[in-house]
């Protein structure tokens, strides 16, 4: 696994010590039990009805602010200092220009959109990562490595609110969770299911969905058949008595559950996808974590983060690109044209963005720092009308000028498409309500 620092000094394993992402790392009935003790904040409570547009969202998250002047809003008429070193490139639609690294994605331009005008005021990754995931802003003061969780994020609440079938976790992230990617007051049982594994090795297999290799079927529905035996005798089976046996058994039947869903384990499996498909994704983790986003999709699952660490650019940023954006280019533009080869464009959103921008000026290291004034969102499917650009930032790139919007109308738009009400109040388990979203408003151009 790929280790990213950014400017902060601790890399992403470093954060991984924090907790809610290992869930499920003491097994898989273990992390079932925890979420059963956190508690319920279901609450009945009125509700608008939602026309869905997406069935599921793969939101892809460039951890450290990716750089708008060299993936999607380039300044060729900046001075020097501040365009770079990278040149535009025409895209399929008139008039649009990318950098000149987004080859494969300015060739299918007609099918994205690219949001150039969300901009907020948390310029430092903890506080910009919160508010980016979770719509709502810190707080208090956050600092740059802060691992903060205020608020439910998107794909806690999607899991919450939409749910999986065949027994399947409802949002997964990959590598890790992102730092605000929890659950916060809705409970652990919202938490994400951690994929931290390598999809592109051959011994690739995911944690507690396969049963161990000494441990043979037929050895496991055994000792299952004994342990359905033993559960029979009537202190056990009087749930007035207080047994804790009897809480035990639906942790267990909810782990037997994914272990034995063929749904399951066709999804992760992904030794399955013939050698080109899996080619044309790219040969390395980031690749054929996006592959398994898609398997996962298919499989029912509505939300899959996939983190990507290493954009915090604040040294030589055109040597690190040159080596970085083609891989990228073309795992992100792939994974686009899959999800439409296969019909599957139409009902699943796919998202790219980091906490925010960086810096118009070039510094005296080669690199961009934090900006949030400014940043580029790239959307494709779910109901995305493509081939148009959303707001525009100024002749420099320092700051959103055109159609501003804020990170409450991006969380609201990925929600309104999943079919959930952006304006719904849930409830703490103290029964403190509190509104998914502040503003509502979904970014109208996107709705379709």
């Amino acid at each position: 696994m790929s280790k990213h620092k950014n400017c902060e000094g601790s890399t992403r394993r470093d954060c991984l010590q924090l907790g809610l992402h290992t869930l499920f790392a003491g097994g898989l009935v273990g992390g079932l039990q925890m979420r059963a003790l956190a508690g319920n904040t279901d609450k009945k409570e009125n509700s608008k009805p939602i026309k869905r547009q997406a069935k599921a969202c793969i939101l892809i998250w460039l951890d450290g602010g990716p750089t708008h002047y060299e993936t999607f809003d380039p300044k060729p008429d900046a001075p020097a200092e501040i365009r770079g070193k990278f040149d535009p490139i025409k895209t399929k639609v008139k008039g649009l220009a990318y950098s000149q690294h987004m080859k494969r994605l300015a060739a299918i331009a007609d099918k994205t959109t690219i949001v150039r005008s969300i901009k907020h005021n948390q310029g430092n990754h903890g506080a910009g990562n919160h508010y980016m995931m979770t719509g709502a802003p810190p707080r208090i003061p956050v600092g740059c490595g802060a691992f903060v969780s205020f608020h439910p994020s998107l794909g806690s609440v999607t899991a919450k609110e939409v749910g999986a079938p065949h027994g399947m976790p409802a949002y997964f992230s990959m590598p890790r969770m992102s730092r605000s990617g929890g659950p916060n007051f809705l409970g652990a049982q919202y938490a994400p299911f951690v994929v931290p594994d390598d999809p592109n090795r051959s011994s690739f297999r995911v944690r507690d969905v396969s049963l161990p290799s000494d441990l043979t079927g037929e050895r496991y529905l055994g000792r299952r058949s004994i342990r359905k035996g033993i559960d029979q005798l009537q202190r056990i089976n009087d749930e007035r008595a207080g047994d804790p046996v009897v809480a035990m058994d639906k942790f267990y039947q909810q782990g037997h559950q994914i272990i034995t869903s063929k749904e399951a384990q066709q999804a992760f499996d992904i030794h399955q996808e013939p050698g080109k498909t899996r080619d044309k994704f790219g040969r390395n983790p980031f690749g054929q974590r996006a592959l398994l986003a898609r398997r996962l999709v298919e499989a029912g699952v509505p939300f899959v983060t996939l983190y990507e660490g290493g954009w915090d650019h604040h040294v030589d940023i055109f040597p690190a690109l040159n080596k970085r954006l083609p891989g990228f280019d073309a795992t992100i533009a792939t994974l686009i044209e899959d999800l439409d080869e296969r019909g599957m464009l139409d009902d699943t959103l796919v998202v790219v963005l980091g906490e925010f921008g960086r810096t118009p000026k070039i510094n005296s290291r080669g690199g961009r720092d934090h900006w949030s004034n400014a940043m580029s969102v790239l959307f494709a499917g779910g109901g995305t009308p493509g081939g148009q650009v959303v707001g525009a930032t100024d002749r420099k790139g320092y700051a959103a000028i055109e159609n501003v919007l804020s990170p409450e109308n991006f969380v609201s738009t990925i929600y309104t498409k999943l079919g959930i009400d952006p304006g719904k109040i849930a409830y703490t388990p103290e029964g403190r309500p509190v509104h998914l979203v502040s503003d509502p408003k979904p970014i109208r151009e996107l709705m379709g």
